[in-house]
């Protein structure tokens, strides 16, 4: 027989707890359909941003890299080589000593009072002993010459294994960092390619009127100049403003940070270390920005990982970031840690 009982009713609680819950769900649907391009914009620009600062930190690290494998590839090199030189030299030491010893044994068969008494010249005879004596003299020092010749052999072997070695993990790590460096430009890439085609034009004009920067355009008030390198270079990097920034690259046509410090100065005549870290050491501190000459080294961030030359009142000409030209900008744009005075 069929149930006739009356359906269980829904709790009146429970029912006001969902339409609270798919109101709200409506709410921040409507909310989300209406949201700000503005702020979608500027989260998208502030997260692309903090990439490049960040693939700009590992670009120095890689550049640090670079530089010690290309150091220990000359050193392995000249260390193999003095090695196989060596071993040239051990092995002719080892053939003359033998050619000696060889030629003794020939002729050190019969006793030496058998031979004189026998002699038909004992005179010669008594020459021939001396010499054969001043000759064992010279098989002794050769003797220790081999010796040390070995022992200096294993030593550069042993120094050259090491830094084989060294070598082996310097290529990991810049193998490493080149990976992670593309990631964080890779991930920019994709959040730009979020915005709409109206946000990505508005944000190239804006990367293209900072980059159009020149020194007609910015204001760098009348300052003492630098001594003369530090001029020299400044000038040397002012030709290169428009120049796109590349991580790793050292000019002539692109740079980044310390590439275009390290080829400014190398213009005039001064040889600077590849990274902005090591730059940091390459001359005399400067901690007050009013105290700063144009051609200086600037240094910003906490970790150093970016660098430019002052260029005058406030103003630092460098290789900012990718998908920027080297260009001037205001110092209080970045966080400033001290300027550097080279020579």
């Amino acid at each position: 027989m069929a149930s006739h009982r009356r359906p269980k009713q829904p709790n009146r609680a429970r029912v006001s707890v969902l339409t609270m819950t798919a109101a709200a769900a409506v709410a921040l649907t409507s909310q989300a359909a209406h949201a700000d391009p503005q702020t979608s914009k500027k989260s998208v620009k502030e997260k692309v941003d903090k990439l490049y600062e960040d693939a700009e930190a590992a670009t120095e690290k890689y550049n640090g890299a670079k530089e010690k494998q290309s150091k220990l590839s000359t050193e392995v090199e000249n260390l193999q080589d003095s090695v196989a030189r060596g071993q040239g030299q051990l092995n002719k030491m080892r053939n003359q000593l033998g050619s000696v010893a060889t030629a003794q044994y020939r002729t050190g068969g019969i006793d030496p009072s058998l031979q004189l008494f026998l002699s038909s010249d004992p005179d010669n005879y008594l020459d021939k002993a001396s010499a054969m004596d001043q000759l064992s003299t010279k098989q002794t020092t050769a003797l220790k010459k081999i010796q040390g010749k070995q022992r200096s052999l294993a030593q550069q072997r042993k120094e050259a294994s090491g830094k084989l070695k060294d070598l082996s993990s310097t290529r990991t790590a810049l193998g490493k960092k080149k990976k992670e460096i593309q990631g964080k430009l890779s991930e920019a890439q994709t959040l730009l390619n979020s915005l709409t085609a109206k946000e990505k034009a508005k944000l190239a004009a804006k990367q293209k009127r900072a980059d159009r920067a020149s020194s007609d355009r910015a204001d760098l008030g009348d300052v003492k100049p630098g001594s003369g390198r530090a001029a020299a270079a400044l000038a040397a990097a002012k030709t290169k403003i428009g120049s796109p920034y590349v991580w790793g690259a050292t000019g002539p046509s692109s740079f980044d940070c310390s590439g275009l410090t390290s080829w400014a100065y190398q213009q005039a005549g001064v040889s600077l270390p590849r990274t902005s870290q090591a730059q940091a050491s390459a001359g005399t501190r400067i901690a007050s920005q009013s105290a700063l000459k144009p051609g200086d080294l600037v240094l910003f961030y906490g970790d150093l990982h970016h660098i430019g030359l002052y260029a005058g009142n406030g103003q630092v000409l460098h290789a900012p970031k990718p998908g920027a030209s080297v260009r001037f900008e205001a110092m209080g744009n970045m966080p400033f840690q001290y300027g550097v005075r080279v020579g």
